[in-house]
Parts: structure tokens; C-alpha cells; sequence
């Protein structure tokens, strides 16, 4: 039989190559992403083991986790080995882990600096395509009571209604907003309606007695603060 011919499975690998064996043995941390990947798609092509098959398709993406997440079922069945039923797999694991994100974000109980904001929106809005306008409603204790998407716009910006920001506000007793909002192409620096928005709300706050503390511009990796840059 010609092996060359045969998909290479992990069962036909060596022991200390598999992927699994090595995960009950060290732990998920002692795995990289090629091999966390090769365990999903089980086997890889003729030619290729199945790790092989996962660090070609993370070399593709700049062996980014993130640009992996955004790849189609059509994206990754143009690797040869990758099926519908293992491109499923790998965007159903991606996804599980971008929800677990969320959920972890969503239980952050007080806000104590910009980092902590951004942790906080960053998985609800820093992968998206369109822009979003997101308020986070403060108790006194800078504690989370609520975040709630104020406007959502298409790449080019999003319009807030001011009147609607403060009533919800009013309702939650809140003694202090922040506002968050993303910029899908990437960029840090905030425009002219970024910074007209801010000072709107910041005067309608100012008359409410309820205090607008920052201003976070969201990307996918980074985030720029009006309040850390002495812009508020």
C-alpha cells in the first residue's frame, strides 16, 4: 500500500505528535494554534498531516487567531483537505470563543480605567464592519448598570440622539455615561463629528448633573481614549 496515498490521520502519527495525547497529557495550554486546529479537522490531505494542513492555513492569515474567525466556509475549502463538514468546525470553535469573550465582558462589574472599557467593548464591537454608537450607564460606584447600542450606521458614521441617551439615564438613576463607539477601517484618530458629538453630550450631561466620563474609539486591537488623551 502506498502511504503517500493515504490521508494522514493523527491516529498514524507518533504519540508524542498527537495533538489530543498531548492535550490529556500537558494541558490545552501546551498546545499551539496549529495543533488546537489539527484537533477540529481530524485529518489532513494526501500530503499533509493534519497540523501541517492547520499551519498552512494560519501562515495564509499572518497566524492570526482573529483573521482566522473571519474566514467563510467558501475561504477555507480552498485548502486542499478542508470539506464543508471541517470548515464548519473551525468557524463553530471560533465562534464559541468569540462568545465566551463576550460573556466574560459582560460580566465585568465596574469600570476603573480605559482598559477596562475597552475590555468591556471591545467583543461587541471592535470585529464589526459598520460603525456603532454604544453608552455604558455608570451607578456612583463606577459600577456597570447597563450598555446599551445607542445608533448603528453604515462605514461611514452613525447619528446619536442626545434626548434618548440622557432618558435612559434617567431612568437607570445613572450619575455617569461613557461612551463607546467603533471604527471599522481602523483608525485610531478621532474625527471632527467624533469630537462635536462628545462635547454635545458632554453639555447635556453638564445641565443633568450626570457626568460623561471618557470616549473610547474601538478598534479590533486597540482603542484610543478621549479622557487619556485630555481631550474631555
Amino acid at each position: 500500500m502506498n502511504y503517500n496515498n493515504k490521508s494522514l490521520s493523527i491516529k498514524s502519527w507518533a504519540e508524542d505528535d498527537r495533538p489530543r495525547e498531548k492535550l490529556l497529557l500537558k494541558g490545552k495550554s501546551a498546545l499551539s494554534d496549529a495543533e488546537l486546529i489539527a484537533i477540529l479537522i481530524g485529518s489532513g490531505n494526501r500530503n499533509e498531516s493534519a497540523v501541517d494542513l492547520s499551519k498552512k492555513i494560519l501562515n495564509s492569515i499572518d497566524n492570526s487567531i482573529n483573521k482566522l474567525g473571519k474566514l467563510t466556509v467558501l475561504d477555507l475549502q480552498k485548502f486542499k483537505g478542508i470539506g464543508e463538514a471541517k470548515a464548519i468546525s473551525i468557524i463553530t470553535a471560533l465562534e464559541l470563543g468569540r462568545r465566551r469573550r463576550l460573556e466574560e465582558a459582560l460580566e465585568l462589574p465596574k469600570v476603573t480605567s480605559s482598559k477596562a472599557v475597552f475590555s468591556i467593548m471591545q467583543p461587541i464591537i471592535g470585529e464589526l464592519q459598520h460603525e456603532e454608537f454604544w453608552i455604558i450607564f455608570l451607578n456612583n460606584s463606577n459600577k456597570v448598570l447597563y450598555k446599551q447600542q445607542s445608533s448603528k450606521g453604515g462605514l461611514t458614521g452613525t447619528l446619536v440622539d442626545v434626548r434618548l441617551v440622557f432618558k435612559k439615564a434617567i431612568e437607570l438613576y445613572a450619575t455617569a455615561i461613557i461612551l463607546c463607539h467603533n471604527h471599522p477601517s481602523g483608525k485610531l484618530q478621532p474625527s471632527n463629528a467624533d469630537k462635536l458629538i462628545t462635547s454635545k453630550l458632554q453639555k447635556a450631561g453638564e445641565t443633568l448633573d450626570i457626568k460623561v466620563l471618557d470616549h473610547l474609539i474601538i478598534t479590533e486591537n486597540a482603542y484610543f481614549s478621549f479622557a487619556d488623551e485630555s481631550l474631555m
